[in-house]
């Protein structure tokens, strides 16, 4: 993955991810529970489709398309917003509201003029909704953990099977031999330990916990890092590694490019310390296990560009597991 393509992965990601992450705000405060409701919510699920139709080709031809689904995303979601029945969450949502329409028409600016104005104007439309949210988050917006804890949680589960569907794709037309047998059951292996990082045992009940011990008007401030924040270093993460390991697994015996095995130890690294963050910030224990796994799986990238991809996914896996399974062990024996 060049410098390049990490740019248009993380706007992409971040553009879709702020609006997905709003109808997961959305559902928890509206319930759709009539016919009106449910119409809308299938409105906006096309317009979703038709960003995810785009993204292959965003930067080159469909950012038009992309910019007029985003548009209707977002009036979709100010619209169905305002039919909350507390007060407090109609003005809060105003507020946001602006801002994500000004969001749309940069990113349907960009869209139409292309080239280097449609990066800077998205890369506007970005900070105006990370760095926005950040300074000023509207008081009023209600937070639900279980239902918090529930979404996120699931997009978690679904991008980790994308994961390991790039290991599909990149066995597509190989042979069944024992070098790709082993090569995709390290790609797995690896899957499952950025399951394990983030679900461990229990973790969705301490998660929950944590959220509900916090006082209502922290809440929104604490989902928004959170889930926020976080999930997108956590979702990037994925996304990166599964960009490498689609390479890897193509070449199981052969060295990698350095982009690719760039891609595999600093995509762990991300996901890693987004993590990390995610922990820190629910106040679920110390992660000084995992924040040293972060710094260690950067050390793998020589051992894809100079050994053999397999080698390079086989310490992966070591070091996650290995600071995971260890982590545990202190757990277990703590007083």
């Amino acid at each position: 993955m060049t410098v390049g393509g990490a740019l248009e992965t993380l706007l992409v990601l971040g553009l879709i991810w702020w609006m997905y992450d709003g109808y997961a705000w959305l559902t928890n405060s509206v319930a759709a529970d009539n016919a009106a409701r449910r119409g809308l919510l299938l409105a906006a699920m096309a317009a979703f489709l038709v960003l995810a139709l785009c993204v292959p080709r965003v930067f080159h031809g469909t950012g038009t398309a992309f910019g007029g689904a985003y548009l209707a995303v977002v009036l979709i979601h100010a619209g169905l917003y305002s039919r909350a029945t507390a007060e407090s969450i109609v003005r809060a949502i105003a507020q946001i509201a602006r801002t994500n329409i000004a969001m749309a028409l940069l990113i349907l600016a960009g869209g139409i003029a292309g080239g280097t104005v449609q990066y800077v104007l998205w890369v506007a439309a970005f900070v105006l909704a990370w760095v926005g949210s950040r300074l000023s988050l509207p008081d009023g917006f209600a937070v639900s953990p279980a239902h918090f804890v529930e979404r996120h949680g699931l997009v978690v589960i679904v991008a980790i099977g994308e994961s390991v569907v790039a290991v599909g794709i990149g066995a597509g037309d190989l042979a069944v031999d024992v070098g790709l047998v082993v090569v995709a059951s390290l790609g797995l292996a690896l899957s499952a330990c950025l399951w394990w990082a983030y679900f461990g045992v229990d973790n969705d009940v301490r998660v929950e916990r944590a959220i509900s011990e916090a006082p209502p008007a922290a809440r929104p401030r604490l989902a928004l890092e959170a889930f926020g924040y976080w999930h997108l270093l956590l979702l990037l993460g994925i996304i990166v590694i599964a960009a490498g390991e689609e390479h890897a697994i193509a070449a199981p015996g052969h060295a990698l490019q350095l982009a690719d095995a760039l891609a595999l130890g600093a995509g762990t690294a991300l996901y890693l310390i987004g993590d990390v963050l995610f922990r820190r910030t629910l106040g679920l224990g110390r992660a000084a296990l995992r924040l040293a796994a972060a710094g260690a799986v950067l050390l793998t990238v020589p051992l894809g560009t100079e050994v053999t991809a397999s080698v390079q996914l086989a310490a992966l896996v070591a070091v996650v597991g290995g600071a995971l399974m260890l982590e545990a062990s202190r757990t277990r024996t703590a007083p």
